[in-house]
C-alpha cells in the first residue's frame, strides 16, 4: 500500500487552524515574511535566554482576550467574559501572610473541539507549522494522557512529515518523544530542545513529569532540574485529550512547564476554556466527515424462562457494600435484562418485579467486593465476569456470526475499490480467545473456536469463496498484554502497565501494515482496555463481546472506527454509501441509539437524533431486467458518457475589476494598540478568619496606539503572489486601484491575509464561470459499472419506483431527507414532460477547478418547438 495521502484544503481543518492563528493578531510577524528584519529595539516572537531560544508573546493579555472574542464571534460561539486560566497555587486560606510564593502562577488556555475521526492530530500538527510561519514561534510541547495516544501522535508526526515539509518549504523541524525509560538519552533531548533554533516538537506523557519523583523534576549534574530547560523556552503547550488531565497534580505539572499558552484539543471537553472552534458530532456527521453509524442488534427473544444473573460491579459505602447486577425484569413490554443495585438480604424475585425464575433461592446472603463475588441463598456463588443462566454463549456466538457476515459482504463490495475491510472484537477476558492448558501450552478459547467454525461455514457461500487466498488462522489474531513469562493476560481498564505499553506500540506501529490488502489479517481481537488511542480508518465493524457491562461509554467504543476509509493508493474515499460503521450490539437498536444520543446530548449539548441507523433497515437497490437495452437510457448515456478535460478562460481586466471591488468592501485594517491596566486584588477575612478574595478592580486603564513608523514593510506583493498564483503586475494593479495600500502600515499580516481572501473569492468565481470542457478522445465511463457496483441504503433514503419505464432501478436513492430532493425525484416519475431520469452514481465525476463534482441527476425531456407570431 502507498503512503496515506493528506488533503491540504479541507475547509473545516483550515478554519480550525486559522482560528488559532487569529488569536495572536498584533503579535510580531515571522522575520522570514519581511525583506528586512524588525528593528533591534523591539522584541520579536523569539528571544535568546541563557538556556537557549524561547517563545515570546508581544501582545498583552487584554489584546489576546479581544482577539479570542473576535474569533468566537466569527465562529458563532459564546464569547468569553475573561481570559480563562488555570492556576498552580491555591490562594491562602489561613492567616498566613500573602507572600510572593502565594501569588497565583497561571497560563492562558484556549480550546478546540473536534469530533473523533475528523483529523484532530493533523490539525494541531499543521497549526504548529502555521504558528511558526506566521509569527516565528519555535518551541512546542504536546502533552498526552496515555501511551497509546502518545504512540498515535508520534506515528502521525512520521507519516505527515513529508506532506507538511512540502507545504511549508522544508522548514527545519525536529520532533521526538520523551521516553522516561531512557535516562541519558531523554535528558540530552531536553537540552537539545532548549538550545535548537529549529522548530522543536516534543511529545511527552503527562505521567513522565507529573510528580517530584520523575527524573525530569530532580536536580542533576549541572545543578538544575531538566524541566528548567523546558521552562526557559516558554513553550506553546498542546494538550491532547485534556479531559484526562484534570486532576490537581496534572494541572500543576502542566503549569510547571511554564507555558506561553495552552491549546486544548478534544472531542469531549469537560471544561471548554475559551472555546474558539467547534466541530461537534452533528456537524461532522452531517458534513460526511465521519462514517455513518448503524446498529446490528443481536438479542435473545423470549429469554425469560431461566434465571439470568450477572455481577457487574460494586458500590462501596461506609455502612454496607452494594452490588450492581444484571437480571431479568418485568417491564411494560415484557421481560428484559436490566441493571439493578442489590444489597445483603435483597430478594431478586422482588427486584425483578416478580419474574418466576427468581421465586426460590435468589436472596443475596453475602457480598465480598475484595474477592469480587456474591453468595445466593441457593448456595451458588457468583463471580464478577461469570454470568449464570440465560443465553450468553448463544448471543455471543451469534454476534460473531453477524460480524463475519457484515465483514464479508462489505469486503466483497469494497475490494473492487481497493479498500481493505477490518473488524474489531473487544473482549474483557483474554482466556475467551487464548488460554493455556495445565502444561502451559497455548490453546484456543471459545471465541477463537467459534470464529473458526462460523467463518469457514460463511466462506463456503459462492459469493465469498474466492475472496481470500489465505487460511482461516491467518485472517484473525489477538493483541493482548503479556506477563514476564510471555503469557497473554488481561489488561486493567483505566490502568497502564509496561506490558500494556508494549502492546499499544505494536498496534500503532502496525497501522499502515494493517491497511495493506496483501496483509492477511482482517479480524482483530483485543482486550477492552486497549480501545483508547487505537484507531484505523478501515475499521468497518466493531463487536463488543463483553460478559459484563463495560465502564467505557459508547462514544469511546465507536470512536475506534469513525475515520473515513482509505484506498490502497492512500486516498480517502468519501462516499457515504461506502463509509458505514456497523456496531454489532447485544441490545436492541432502540436502546443502543437512545443511549448514544443521550451521551452526545449530555457531553456536547447537541441532538444526534435520527442519525444512528438500524442495519436491518438496509435494502438492496437493484437494476431492472433488460436495463442495458432500454432505448431512453442508451440515448441519455451516449450523450453523457464521454470523459472530459477543462480549460479555464478568464479576462484579467475583469479579475482586476472585481478583486478591486472586493478589497474596497473588506473591513478596515486597524493599527495594533497597547492597553495598560493596573489591577489591585483585595482579600478580606471571612467569619472563620480565612483570607478570601473579594475581587479585583481596575486602578487605572489607558490605551495607546502603537507607533508603526519603525515597522519594516514586508514584500507583500510576493506574499500575496505565493497565495494566489497571480503575477506581480496583476497584484500590484489590484492593490493600487483599491486605494487601501496605506493600511499595510497598520497591520501588515492582517492586511495581506485580508487581501488574499478577497482576491481568492473573486478568482474562484471567475474560474467557475469561465470553464470550457472538451471531450477526451476514446475515453468513456464504462456502462458495466452500473452492474458491477452494488447499492444498498436505508429505507428512509429510498423512494420506491412505480413506473419502471422511466428509470433503471427499483428504488431511487436520495442523499438526504431534505424535501427539495425528495420532491424532485417524485416529480420526475409523475411529470409527463420527463421521459427518463436517473440518479447518477458516485463514480460519475467531473473535474472542476475546485475539485471533483458528482452531478446528481440526468434526465430526458421532449423537445418542444414554439411557433412565434
Amino acid at each position: 500500500m502507498k503512503k496515506i495521502v493528506f488533503e491540504k484544503n479541507q475547509q473545516y481543518q483550515l478554519d480550525a487552524i486559522q482560528s488559532v492563528i487569529d488569536i495572536f493578531e498584533g503579535q510580531d510577524l515571522n522575520n522570514s515574511d519581511f525583506e528586512f528584519s524588525l528593528s533591534d529595539d523591539r522584541a520579536g516572537s523569539l528571544k535568546l535566554t541563557e538556556r537557549g531560544t524561547a517563545n515570546n508573546l508581544t501582545i498583552s493579555e487584554e489584546q489576546l482576550l479581544e482577539n479570542i472574542k473576535k474569533v468566537q464571534e466569527a465562529n458563532e460561539l459564546e464569547q468569553s467574559e475573561a481570559l480563562e486560566k488555570l492556576y498552580y497555587n491555591d490562594p491562602p486560606i489561613d492567616n498566613s501572610p500573602i507572600t510572593e510564593d502565594s501569588i497565583w502562577t497561571d497560563y492562558p488556555n484556549i480550546s478546540i473541539e473536534m469530533e473523533t475521526g475528523t483529523g484532530k492530530t493533523y490539525v494541531y500538527l499543521r497549526t504548529i507549522y502555521e504558528l511558526n510561519k506566521t509569527y516565528g514561534f519555535k518551541k512546542f510541547i504536546i502533552v498526552v494522557p496515555s501511551v497509546p495516544i502518545r504512540e498515535g501522535t508520534v506515528k502521525n508526526l512520521e507519516i505527515t512529515h513529508d506532506h507538511l515539509q512540502e507545504l511549508y518549504d522544508n522548514v527545519p523541524v525536529n520532533f521526538d518523544v520523551y521516553d522516561s525509560k531512557k535516562t541519558n538519552a531523554k535528558l540530552t533531548k531536553i537540552s537539545n530542545f532548549a538550545r535548537s533554533n529549529s522548530i522543536e516538537i516534543m511529545v511527552i506523557n503527562i505521567s513522565s513529569f507529573a510528580t517530584d519523583t520523575n527524573i525530569i523534576n530532580q536536580i542533576r549534574e549541572r545543578g538544575i532540574k531538566p524541566i528548567e530547560d523546558l521552562q526557559g523556552t516558554k513553550p506553546i503547550v498542546i494538550l491532547d485529550e485534556p479531559q484526562n488531565m484534570k486532576t490537581d497534580t496534572r494541572k500543576k505539572a502542566i503549569t510547571n512547564l511554564n507555558p506561553l499558552l495552552v491549546i486544548r484539543y478534544s472531542a469531549t471537553h469537560v471544561n471548554s476554556y475559551n472555546l474558539i472552534y467547534q466541530l461537534d458530532p452533528v456537524k461532522a456527521y452531517d458534513l460526511g466527515l465521519v462514517k455513518q453509524i448503524e446498529v446490528d442488534s443481536v438479542i435473545a427473544q423470549n429469554d425469560g424462562s431461566g434465571a439470568f444473573v450477572s455481577l457487574d460491579s460494586f458500590k462501596l459505602a461506609k455502612k454496607s457494600t452494594k452490588a450492581k447486577i444484571t437480571i431479568l425484569k418485568n417491564e411494560k413490554n415484557g421481560v428484559t435484562k436490566k441493571s439493578v443495585t442489590a444489597g445483603t438480604g435483597s430478594d431478586l424475585f422482588q427486584l425483578s418485579n416478580g419474574v418466576e425464575a427468581y421465586r426460590d433461592g435468589y436472596v443475596i446472603n453475602f457480598i465480598d467486593s475484595d474477592e469480587e463475588l456474591i453468595e445466593i441463598s441457593s448456595g451458588n456463588t457468583l463471580y464478577k465476569g461469570q454470568p449464570q443462566g440465560g443465553m450468553t454463549d448463544e448471543i455471543q456466538k451469534d454476534m460473531i456470526r453477524a460480524t463475519i457476515e457484515n465483514h464479508l459482504k462489505k469486503e466483497r463490495e469494497l475490494s473492487q475499490k481497493g479498500i481493505k475491510v477490518l473488524s474489531i472484537f473487544f473482549i474483557d477476558k483474554v482466556a475467551n480467545y487464548r488460554s493455556y492448558d495445565p502444561s502451559g501450552n497455548e490453546v484456543a478459547g471459545k471465541f477463537a473456536l467459534w470464529f473458526k467454525e462460523l467463518f469457514e461455514k460463511a466462506i463456503q457461500n459462492p459469493k465469498y469463496k474466492d475472496l481470500y487466498p489465505y487460511e482461516t488462522k491467518d485472517l484473525h489474531d489477538g493483541y493482548f498484554s503479556q506477563d514476564k513469562n510471555k503469557r497473554f493476560k488481561d489488561s486493567r481498564e483505566g490502568k497502564s502497565t509496561i506490558a500494556d505499553n508494549e502492546t499499544y506500540q505494536l498496534i500503532m506501529k502496525d497501522k499502515e501494515k494493517l491497511l495493506d490488502i496483501n496483509t492477511p489479517l482482517r479480524f482483530i481481537f483485543s482486550h477492552s482496555a486497549l480501545r483508547e488511542g487505537w484507531d484505523n480508518p478501515n475499521v468497518f465493524q466493531i463487536c463488543t463481546l463483553n460478559e459484563t457491562q463495560s465502564t467505557l461509554k459508547k462514544r469511546q467504543e465507536i470512536g475506534r472506527g469513525l475515520r473515513l476509509c482509505v484506498t490502497q493508493e492512500g486516498v480517502r474515499n468519501r462516499e457515504r454509501a461506502v463509509n458505514r460503521l456497523t456496531i454489532v450490539a447485544n441490545e436492541s437498536y432502540e436502546v443502543f441509539a437512545r443511549s448514544l444520543q443521550n451521551e452526545i446530548q449530555e457531553e456536547c449539548g447537541v441532538s444526534f437524533k435520527g442519525r444512528i441507523k438500524n442495519a436491518r433497515d438496509r435494502t438492496k437497490v437493484e437494476l431492472k431486467k433488460g436495463w442495458e437495452l432500454d432505448q431512453n437510457f442508451l440515448d441519455l448515456w451516449n450523450r453523457i458518457k464521454h470523459k472530459t478535460e477543462y480549460n479555464v478562460d478568464y479576462d484579467t481586466a475583469e479579475l482586476i475589476e472585481k478583486a478591486v471591488e472586493g478589497i474596497k468592501n473588506m473591513e478596515h485594517i486597524p493599527k495594533p494598540s497597547i492597553q495598560r491596566i493596573k489591577n489591585e486584588v483585595t482579600f478580606v477575612k471571612d467569619d472563620g478568619g480565612n483570607l478570601v478574595e473579594v475581587g479585583g478592580y481596575v486602578k487605572s486603564s489607558k490605551d495607546r496606539s502603537v507607533d508603526t513608523s519603525n515597522f519594516d514593510i514586508p514584500d507583500f506583493i510576493a506574499y500575496i503572489q505565493s497565495k494566489t498564483e497571480l503575477t506581480r503586475d496583476t497584484i500590484s494593479k489590484i492593490v493600487l486601484q483599491s486605494g487601501r495600500i496605506g493600511e499595510v502600515f497598520n497591520n501588515p499580516q492582517l492586511f495581506m491575509d485580508a487581501v488574499v481572501k478577497a482576491i481568492k473569492i473573486e478568482f474562484d468565481r471567475l474560474k467557475i464561470s469561465g470553464i470550457k470542457y472538451e471531450r477526451i478522445a476514446d475515453q468513456f465511463y464504462e456502462m458495466q459499472l452500473f452492474e458491477s457496483t452494488e447499492i444498498e441504503s436505508y429505507v428512509e433514503n429510498l423512494i420506491a419506483v412505480k413506473n419502471q419505464d422511466k428509470t433503471l432501478y427499483n428504488y431511487v436513492l436520495i442523499d438526504s431527507l431534505s424535501t427539495p430532493e425528495r420532491k424532485f425525484a417524485e416529480e420526475c416519475e409523475t411529470r409527463d414532460d420527463v421521459l427518463f431520469y436517473i440518479k447518477l452514481p458516485s463514480w460519475f465525476t467531473i473535474k472542476t477547478p475546485i475539485g471533483g463534482y458528482n452531478p446528481d441527476w440526468a434526465l430526458i425531456k421532449p423537445i418542444v418547438r414554439a411557433i412565434l407570431d
